[in-house]
């Protein structure tokens, strides 16, 4: 028995659409009165034929102790039609559910085809230089550190950073971005994204399972294990249901005694089309966001993003570009190099934006490779080194005063002119003296204001930003895109409490890419990343991931996310109301079991048809 359920399960797709063909068949020659002296034999036959993948899916729902299956109730309309001695409704109802097999093999053979789809972008082979000499090696054999070389018309194999050429690259396959993209030098070059025009030399930086082609396979295949929480309670109500069926025709066929109108009865109220359609839907939505560069985790995700009615943002990397570029040095009581020297060094142990402008700007400037003897990043805070003997910290205000570091007051009002341009300020001392800051500025991302409105529009009132930066620099960002709410100075642990206490009074969805978000994107309700600047902590611990740094697709998710809701809760209206018109047919003898069955047929095909109408627009 389990070799034939196995045989079954790996052929189950090709073995449906062959019963359905027989099916129908002897369903037309039946109804013409082409079997002549064969009519019983052939529906005898076919009724066996059809009714045992329903049988199969029933024993394994007993199995697995699930007695309040739509197959379990499909096999009891086929017991009583069998019992009846309407076989053509027996056949009829295999019909049915081989037909709605079909669909839902074809959804999964679709989504299957698109992670294959992904898996293609990945090249078997590239090309890598080694002492001026290009070898051609196994993707798979590419290290961090190697320099691969990408001519036109390949596929780019690793995420790395551009160090020779220009090019055109086609990002559709990780953003959903149809225009092909200028990259240039010093530029971020990603895995699965192919170059249109020009040629380019990158350094590795991550390689097989953490490229970012990778995680959207593993993100794509993870969100088609999930089922929405509306799949979940349509379940609950099919359990509920079940009995509530069972019970209403048993008390039925006490008070008539009529078989014919029990069996009729139910096969028109078997909620199969809608056990097929809900699921549908958010595969379809799943999949369509996919195809603009927005990953779902799972359709309970999209769900609850379809109630979200307050929107939290860092501002760093998700409201700007994240690309901080230091203006000016101010030193005092050392050399402006000096300053650069020892802020170069101290920098290069964090990963902050600002901390990365302040290496970068070193680097500029000439400096070597040199790394603090000792170092301790204070998470949101700074940096404490020890260089040289002398202890050197790096960090905002706050953490000066917290360290008891002294500050002179006419450095102390540059660095307000600064921050009141809207320049962020990290202060550099040595030996618990402040000796100059560093003042870099970030750009607003050129979607945001627009973005920013359109989600005042859906309805959403309630837009925060939350932000470790000061007060000035965080009011700056909050006017310029059109943001009324702001919270500043905030630690990681800041930022939690925040949510929390925006959680008790609304269904919140924080944006954000650092790792400083890690933690407040695994609390919020829906948590949505940055994927193509995001740290791998926030993509990890989203449910959404926005393959790109635009903004432009979040008021598009979340209307996607309303409008599948809608249409589940459309499918469940549509079952309800020709439920209730195929009843009314039953009971005033217009149907039969015959009629009942071809009835329910024709109407699973209403909400089903209503679930494909979901896209992303």
């Amino acid at each position: 028995m389990n070799v034939l359920i196995l045989l079954y399960k790996k052929f189950e797709y090709h073995i449906d659409i062959l019963l359905s063909v027989l099916l129908v068949a002897v369903l037309m020659l039946h109804y013409g009165g082409f079997l002549f002296g064969f009519d019983t034999a052939a529906l005898v036959l076919f009724t066996c034929l059809g009714t045992l993948p329903v049988f199969v899916s029933a024993v394994q729902s007993i199995k697995e102790r699930d007695w309040a299956s739509m197959d379990m109730l499909a096999s009891i309309a086929l017991v009583l039609s069998i019992v009846s001695n309407e076989l053509a409704s027996a056949v009829f109802i295999s019909l049915m559910l081989s037909f709605s097999r079909i669909l839902g093999n074809i959804t999964e053979r679709k989504t299957r085809k698109n992670i294959d789809a992904l898996l293609k972008l990945r090249p078997e082979k590239a090309k890598v230089e080694v002492d001026g000499i290009l070898k051609e090696v196994r993707s798979e054999d590419i290290s961090v550190g190697d320099i691969v070389v990408v001519d036109v018309g390949e596929y780019i194999p690793i995420d790395g950073v551009i160090i020779e050429g220009v090019a055109s690259v086609n990002e559709s396959s990780l953003t959903g971005e149809s225009l092909p993209v200028e990259k240039n030098k010093n530029d971020l070059a990603s895995s699965g994204t192919f170059v249109v025009t020009g040629s380019l030399k990158i350094r590795t930086k991550c390689v097989g399972k953490d490229t970012s082609l990778e995680k959207i396979i593993t993100l794509v295949e993870q969100a088609q294990e999930e089922k929405p929480k509306t799949q979940t309670v349509g379940e609950k109500f099919g359990k509920f249901y079940l009995i509530s069926v069972f019970i209403g025709s048993t008390l039925l066929y006490l008070w008539t005694k009529n078989l014919s109108l029990v069996l009729s009865v139910v096969l028109v109220v078997c909620a199969d089309d809608v056990a097929v359609a809900i699921p549908l839907g958010y595969l379809k939505a799943i999949g369509s966001a996919a195809k603009q560069g927005v990953i779902v985790k799972g359709g309970k995700h999209l769900e609850m993003l379809g109630k979200v009615n307050a929107i939290v943002f860092d501002k760093t990397g998700t409201l700007t570009t994240g690309s901080l570029t230091v203006n000016s040095v101010v030193a005092h009581g050392l050399h402006e190099d000096e300053v650069v020297h020892l802020g170069t060094i101290v920098s290069r142990r964090s990963n902050h934006p600002l901390a990365v402008a302040i290496t970068s700007c070193g680097v500029r400037r000439g400096e070597q490779e040199i790394y603090p003897d000792q170092a301790e990043v204070i998470e949101g805070r700074g940096v404490i080194a020890t260089v040289a003997g002398d202890t050197v910290i790096l960090g905002r205000e706050m953490f000066m005063q917290e360290k008891g570091c002294a500050f002179d007051e006419t450095l102390h009002q540059k660095a307000y002119e600064c921050e009141t341009r809207g320049e962020s300020v990290s202060f550099l001392a040595k030996n618990v003296e402040v000796v100059g800051f560093f003042a870099a500025s970030d750009t607003v991302k050129l979607d945001a204001k627009k973005t920013i409105k359109a989600l005042y529009s859906l309805g959403i009132k309630k837009i925060v930003i939350l932000s470790g930066d000061n007060e000035r620099v965080v009011k700056h960002v909050a006017e310029q895109v059109g943001i009324k709410e702001f919270e500043f100075g905030l630690l990681p642990e800041d930022k939690l409490n925040a949510l929390r206490k925006l959680h008790k009074s609304h269904i919140v969805s924080m944006i954000g890419d650092g790792v400083n978000d890690a933690a407040a994107l695994s609390i919020s309700h829906v948590g949505i990343a940055m994927g193509a600047l995001g740290s791998d902590s926030a993509i990890e611990s989203a449910e959404i991931v926005l393959m790109h740094d635009s903004l432009s697709s979040l008021p598009k998710i979340i209307q996607l996310a309303r409008d599948v809701h809608t249409i589940s809760l459309q499918d469940f209206g549509i079952w309800v109301v020709t439920n209730a018109f195929g009843l009314v047919l039953v009971f005033a003898g217009f149907i039969g079991p015959s009629g009942a069955a071809a009835y329910n047929f024709i109407s699973d095909f209403f909400p089903l048809l209503n679930s494909m109408r979901v896209r992303m627009k």
